[in-house]
């Protein structure tokens, strides 16, 4: 098609805005989608997606509409997924940014705002949402004129649940947003801004020709990870695959290629012909590196293979995931995997659990320490338990973010507070209006991981959203807390804490520990402790049977004999009698209120 009826663009927004509402109108507007085969969140394939009402794998769609072929990309709104969002921005002119009417802008929607004009995308305002009784019209548009430095005229109303005025948004996309500009004969180059792992087919690519074209049969080469593999067939999604003959210069599609992971042919990376191969990438390709960490044990050590089988399968479509093996002494052979994010271990958790019928037990999440010996070598740690003998430490470095927190201005104290305790740096505060204040701070990264979000949201009211970003590593005064039940160190339980916070987070930890751990016949020490100096103990008290209730006057002494004999017993229990530690105890961290 000639470029300049086609139109590639994305939908912006924060988490539950409207996103994917408003994709699922424009396909019935264009007649996409038959109104028979319609379903809500018809590109949220997923039913983790439909069960907590956020998009996780993006999804292109074409659509036609008055001789004009429009290339929609539905991206994800969560943190977790900020690269896949800016590999789908580069493939795009332009981005409708959804703001919702009764929320105004997040966190999110500044992220994505930023990324987007960062890939210097044209970009079209709309509020949502404007049908409900909550919603705030004239609040809201000033917050978007002042984010984007627009006019009020030039931001669409619409309610993507009614349809109401969704068909101005098919006509501001084609009258502002610019057609792709790509050179049909030079060698070619494709985006790839998506991968996936299909059982019967193979890899699957999304891409966005950006010169030249790609036909059926022809030998591919990735610029980035060399791989070469052959283009079986080449198409539209319509949402569903629909083949062509060849992706033109400009258009998005897909690529159903021999290759047997998505490791070949990573997000961000470049396609060219092999026989003709372009010499330069198309920039901006990263590679994803996991910062979150937690083993992963099956209740019974019996699924020990199906766990590491269905891993095998996760990581064939999921490039991010990384993962090695390991043993625990207490919880036997099991996976320590990589993550994105907290979301991303969330997720995959639950495809596991249901998708492979897998009961799992899963540590305190963790990030990785860059740690230099005296030797001058540095390694990398993914688990408090790796942690080398610490005379033989010269520094330990923690990652830190940048962090961005949008917020009512009367929460902006609680805000800087709520950082403060967090060893948070808090660095400035800006408005977007006279209602509304950005908050932005620095801080360590494993401080974040646990409970913040929702420690958040009860300092705020609900109101507050938050945003960051990998910033770098910073050598910090950290120790290694470990954990002992019934005098025996429970490695699974370890985490590196600084200093200062140490006695804190070990009396805590063992009172959590309190409460889980099942009572015995006999007392169970649970003990914190920094290398050889225990900073915290309790203990879970024996069960006591009255050996004395029989007992009905007589001297003392048979009531002191009856005790002695309990409690040599007892001795003799705590000796030979072993702790069970139920799976609650290792995901103690993640449920500290």
């Amino acid at each position: 098609m000639d470029q300049q009826h086609i139109r590639n663009f994305c939908i912006i927004a924060h988490i539950d805005h409207g996103k994917s509402t408003l994709a699922d109108r424009l396909l019935e507007l264009t007649g996409t989608v038959q109104k028979r085969d319609m379903k809500a969140q018809l590109l949220d394939r997923m039913d983790l997606e439909r069960e907590k009402g956020i998009t996780i794998k993006l999804a292109p769609v074409r659509m036609n509409h008055n001789e004009y072929q429009l290339n929609l990309i539905d991206t994800p709104g969560h943190v977790d997924f900020s690269y896949e969002v800016s590999r789908s921005l580069e493939a795009c002119e332009g981005a409708i940014l959804v703001v919702d009417a009764s929320q105004g802008i997040q966190a999110q929607t500044l992220a994505n705002v930023y990324l987007a004009m960062g890939a210097d995308l044209t970009i079209i305002p709309v509020l949502n949402k404007i049908d409900l009784p909550a919603a705030d019209v004239p609040k809201v548009t000033k917050e978007v004129v002042n984010l984007l430095g627009c006019k009020p005229e030039d931001i669409l109303h619409i309610s993507a649940k009614t349809g109401m005025g969704v068909d101005t948004v098919l006509d501001a996309v084609i009258d502002r947003i610019e057609p792709p500009k790509g050179n049909q004969s030079t060698a070619t180059k494709a985006l790839i801004f998506d991968s996936y792992y299909d059982d019967y087919r193979g890899v699957v690519l999304y891409v966005r020709a950006v010169d030249g074209a790609i036909k059926k049969g022809d030998v591919i080469k990735m610029l980035a990870t060399n791989a070469e593999g052959i283009a079986l067939e080449v198409g539209s999604l319509t949402p569903a695959m629909t083949p062509h003959a060849e992706i033109a210069t400009g258009e998005i599609g897909y690529i159903v290629t021999n290759l047997r992971s998505t490791r070949e042919a990573k997000v961000g990376d470049t396609i060219t012909l092999a026989k003709t191969p372009a010499t330069e990438a198309l920039p901006g390709y990263q590679d994803v590196k996991p910062f979150v960490y937690a083993g992963f044990f099956p209740e019974s050590n019996e699924q020990y293979q199906d766990l590491k089988e269905a891993i095998e399968k996760l990581t064939l479509s999921d490039s991010a995931l990384q993962y090695e093996l390991e043993n625990s002494p207490v919880l036997g052979f099991g996976v320590r995997i990589g993550f994105l994010g907290l979301l991303h271990m969330d997720i995959v958790r639950e495809r596991l659990e249901r998708e492979y019928n897998l009961d799992l037990i899963v540590t305190n999440p963790s990030t990785d320490y860059k740690v230099r010996l005296l030797s001058g070598d540095e390694i990398d740690i993914k688990s408090a338990a790796d942690l080398p003998d610490p005379a033989k430490i010269l520094e330990i470095a923690e990652p830190w973010i940048k962090g961005e927190i949008v917020v009512p201005k009367d929460y902006v104290g609680s805000v800087i507070q709520l950082v403060a305790s967090k060893r948070g740096i808090h660095k400035n505060v800006s408005y977007v209006d006279d209602q509304l204040a950005l908050v932005s701070f620095d801080a360590p990264l494993a401080n974040l991981l646990t409970d913040f979000y929702d420690q958040l949201k009860s300092a705020t009211s609900g109101y507050g959203s938050f945003n960051y970003e990998l910033d770098d590593y910073r050598v910090e005064s950290l120790v290694r807390l470990d954990f002992y039940v019934a005098s025996e160190i429970v490695n699974a339980l370890s985490i590196m804490v600084h200093k200062t916070e140490a006695e804190g987070m070990g009396r805590e930890v063992v009172g959590k520990l309190k409460e889980v751990i099942p009572r015995q016949n006999f007392q169970i020490p649970l003990q914190a402790a920094i290398g050889g100096r225990f900073i915290a103990r309790e203990d879970v008290k024996a069960f006591r049977k009255d050996v004395t209730a029989k007992l009905y006057g007589g001297d003392v002494t048979r009531r002191k004999k009856l005790l002695e004999k309990q409690k040599k017993g007892k001795a003799r229990a705590k000796r030979f009698g072993n702790v069970d530690i139920p799976a609650e105890a290792f995901t103690v961290l993640l449920k500290r209120d």
